[in-house]
């Protein structure tokens, strides 16, 4: 799965960047007369000394006087894991390996080497919760490192050392009750998710950065729509409901006067459920900076 769907925590050496030249990810703002917010659409991993920002975005920075992310989670670092220890654990569930295809499974064994996590304490995770361990460690395999070069920590230290608050639409626990609420079924598709060749995910990886560094706002979409795991239920949980809800979130916030910057996943912003799609249904427009 395209993995700019998830905030949370791919050979020997990081990736170089493979990005163009001069970056000019999508830039949109939705304004009125005393309030405009920017939303703007991330790469939750990148790769390292990748240069992505410029003068539009810069520009957006500097004027907002808030951040808002999907979640905040540099902030207690060890939150999200003690959420996953209550959350991600139950009783009686089949080996971790019986819960993907024949064909996966020697992936499986190799990602779980990879992660250092004893195959005993996976198996008595959920489906999902396995996946999200597993998630990390195929970053791992392809030269990246979750949650050092992300543009959400590039932000989040921006706004920090400017004194300028920090805010995320969702929690972390309510974010992983997301996937806790998934089918078993579409916990599993998940799961397989991880489990891409790690030349074929690196191969992904590029594309999808290059499509993210032009702003090809269609080849975003286009890569989601084309992935099998990412199943209808899938999309319904992760994507569309959570984008209705921070649609509604952004359009009360057009109530109060000030300049605020949005960071989601690029996968939020593209396709038939984007955010801007849920705003239009509002009345309310976003218009496209860059």
């Amino acid at each position: 799965m395209k993995h700019l769907l998830l905030p949370l925590a791919f050979l020997a050496a990081p990736l170089l960047a493979k990005a163009p030249t001069a970056p000019r990810p999508a830039l949109w703002k939705i304004a009125d007369a005393d309030t405009t917010i920017y939303l703007f659409g991330t790469i939750h991993v990148l790769p390292k000394g990748l240069q992505w920002r410029d003068a539009a975005i810069d520009k957006a920075l500097a004027d907002s006087q808030s951040l808002t992310l999907e979640t905040v989670l540099d902030d207690d670092p060890g939150r999200v894991a003690r959420a996953l220890t209550t959350m991600g654990v139950a009783k009686r569930l089949p080996p971790l390996a019986d819960r993907v295809p024949e064909a996966k499974k020697q992936a499986l064994a190799a990602l779980v080497a990879q992660s250092g996590f004893p195959i005993e304490t996976l198996d008595r995770m959920k489906s999902w919760a396995a996946a999200i361990v597993l998630t990390g460690a195929s970053f791992s395999q392809i030269g990246l490192e979750p949650g050092g070069e992300g543009v959400e920590p590039q932000l989040s230290k921006l706004f920090r050392a400017a004194g300028k608050p920090i805010e995320g639409f969702e929690t972390p626990e309510q974010q992983l009750g997301f996937f806790d609420a998934l089918s078993e079924t579409a916990q599993r598709a998940f799961l397989v998710s991880a489990l891409d060749d790690p030349k074929k995910a690196r191969a992904d990886f590029d594309q999808m950065l290059r499509s993210w560094a032009k702003g090809d706002v269609a080849a975003i979409a286009r890569a989601f729509a084309e992935e099998p795991e990412f199943t209808p239920q899938l999309r319904e949980l992760l994507v569309k409901r959570r984008d209705k809800a921070w649609a509604d979130a952004l359009a009360k916030r057009m109530e109060k006067p000030g300049t605020m910057f949005v960071a989601v996943g690029a996968g939020h912003l593209a396709g038939p459920d984007s955010v801007q799609r849920m705003l239009a249904e509002r009345k309310i427009v976003a218009v496209r900076v860059q």
